[in-house]
């Protein structure tokens, strides 16, 4: 049996009637920067995510640099952000000029560990920048409440969490000016780069829409200097037919991540993904945790399984980063993280019979390593 890490098909395949009539659609409206495919999925997709505005970009980075930019987060001023997440949460902060300083995460749920923000906090925090990583909501009413209490920002990298929620609110909705991506690989991905920023506040939207576009509201006027970061009206297009299949995609998954957990339990060398009180997980992807990590997807490989490691590097480790002179050693938790995690095949159209298979080449390995 071969089991790709990542399968487009069970999403694309039964809608792909629907995506190809929208993109004739746009071909045939002649229209094809910020216009009314692009309206229709703001709108809809702020529905969806429970707030106010919604203002499509090119991409999830984009989305968190302009965010942090309509906050005005710059030179000297400090932004919390995980010690473990991809390196575009720390981009985004190096982008506005502002200081990384990470924060390790909880080393059961892998999010932002609201018992740690506050030794993190100087009179330079300006910002807090929780990742919902992997799938799942952050502890976010705790963050607000150290958010409130030290008078800081919240801009949300809700990437890879879409309908996920925090005592029943979604995430994307909590922070001042928010980020999500569209990245393909995404819960709900286009078929190419796209990103949108979600807010409450009427004004953030504004100034993410006149960033978004040279900085200009009116034509040929300039406001402030800004950048070229538009959601395509083709993407927007197709973003609006898959969105409706959001929560059916999400359910899928939950079930599917439910099957791993069943027949993976009780296997002393791993450890299986957890949950925060109150919190929800839309499994973007089904992370477990074990000493024996390349070994193990090795194998897996072997036996026509694909894996995905979440991330083998961390980000101050990368050489990107290394005029920060981070060393080994100094967020121990993001690099035991780094050197354990895999990502197990999760996608709408896997099947019970695929997940088994893959539990039992995982029991199989580590019976023969015992």
């Amino acid at each position: 049996m071969q089991i790709p890490f990542l399968s487009f098909a069970g999403q694309h395949d039964p809608i792909r009637e629907e995506v190809v009539a929208a993109m004739a659609r746009v071909y045939d409206s002649h229209w094809y920067v910020l216009g009314e495919e692009v309206r229709r999925f703001e709108q809809d997709y702020a529905a969806f995510n429970q707030v106010g505005h919604c203002v499509g970009v090119a991409n999830g980075l984009d989305a968190l640099h302009l965010c942090l930019r309509a906050l005005n987060v710059g030179p000297g001023d400090e932004v919390l952000v995980p010690s473990n997440t991809y390196i575009a949460t720390w981009l985004a902060v190096s982008y506005v000029g502002a200081t990384i300083v990470p924060v390790e995460p909880r080393i059961d749920t892998y999010n932002l560990d609201p018992d740690r923000l506050e030794e993190a906090i100087t009179a330079r925090t300006k910002a807090i920048l929780p990742v919902h990583l992997y799938g799942q909501a952050c502890q976010m009413d705790a963050i607000m409440q150290i958010a409130q209490r030290y008078n800081l920002c919240v801009v949300e990298d809700n990437a890879q969490a879409q309908g996920a929620s925090c005592q029943g609110r979604l995430t994307g909705s909590f922070g001042q000016v928010n980020a999500v991506s569209f990245y393909p690989g995404k819960n709900l991905g286009a078929l190419g780069d796209a990103g949108a920023v979600t807010t409450d506040d009427a004004f953030l939207a504004a100034q993410i829409r006149t960033l978004r576009n040279y900085g200009s509201q009116q034509k040929y006027r300039n406001e402030v200097v800004g950048y070229n970061s538009r959601l395509d009206e083709l993407q927007a297009a197709i973003l609006g037919v898959k969105l409706p299949y959001l929560n059916h995609w999400t359910q899928q998954r939950q079930q599917l991540a439910a099957w791993y957990t069943q027949h993976l339990t009780g296997i002393p060398e791993i450890v299986l993904p957890q949950t925060a009180t109150a919190c929800t997980h839309v499994y973007h992807v089904y992370v477990i945790r074990t000493r024996y990590r390349d070994e193990l997807q090795q194998y897996l490989t072997q036996h026509g399984i694909g894996t995905l490691i979440h991330y083998p590097i961390p980000a101050h480790l990368q050489p990107a980063y290394k005029h920060l002179e981070f060393q080994a050693g100094q967020f121990p938790i993001a690099e035991e993280l780094a050197r354990t995690s895999v990502s197990l095949p999760l996608w709408p159209g896997l099947t019970l019979e695929q997940v088994v298979f893959v539990c039992a080449c995982i029991r199989r390995f580590f019976a023969a390593a015992r």
